[in-house]
């Protein structure tokens, strides 16, 4: 991975971020008019507005997801033994399920999102490991499963403090989960697509 993929990533979740925001977001505005976001109210949130959160929320998910290739390297060398790794980023994501549920239940109104929002995460996040074992190998599952639910998690916790504000948690966790989900999905193809081309050098060399 050389810094010029790095890049593209880099610009390319923001896009993404930005992209999905401005969607989601205005399906929610035609749907809810009350809808608003870091304390703006409707008529100042915009379509403009909508990208530039989407694109700090992309910034965000990168981080996010350069925290977990740190993590991810140092456990390896802590654990050695990579089924260890995995079966704590197993447990920890299984834990994060009941998590989520937890924090949205605890002194909310609301008697259906708690368990709605985590079911949903969970179930986007099996078919996005499927996928990723499907273009990959089987052993991307869990961590797979760990970025797109755990990660997603932690990164969309500030949402998820105070008062439940449906709208505001949807539209940063829905964008983060895409990001994360573009980002995992594009590193396997950034890295074979290098892998190619460094086998392609020395044949083209020979040549």
């Amino acid at each position: 991975m050389n810094l010029r993929k790095w890049f593209f990533l880099f610009w390319s979740t923001m896009a993404v971020g930005a992209l999905v925001c401005v969607v989601c977001g205005s399906i929610m505005l035609l749907t809810d008019q009350d809808f608003g976001f870091l304390g703006m109210d409707v008529t100042g949130f915009n379509a403009l507005m909508m990208g530039l959160s989407g694109l700090m929320i992309g910034a965000f998910s990168q981080m996010g997801f350069f925290a977990y290739l740190t993590l991810n390297y140092i456990a390896l060398s802590v654990f050695r033994k990579k089924y260890l790794w995995n079966a704590l980023q197993a447990y920890t994501t299984v834990f994060a399920v009941f998590g989520l549920g937890y924090v949205l239940y605890e002194d909310r109104t609301n008697n259906w999102f708690f368990w709605t929002l985590p079911l949903v995460v969970l179930l986007a996040s099996l078919l996005m490991a499927w996928l990723k074992v499907k273009q990959t190998n089987q052993s991307a599952f869990i961590p797979t499963m760990f970025l797109l639910f755990v990660v997603t998690f932690v990164e969309a916790w500030p949402a998820l403090q105070g008062e439940t504000n449906i709208p505001a948690i949807v539209f940063m966790m829905f964008p983060l989960f895409i990001c994360n989900a573009y980002q995992n999905m594009m590193m396997h193809r950034l890295v074979k697509k290098e892998s190619a081309d460094s086998a392609a050098m020395p044949a083209k060399s020979a040549g």
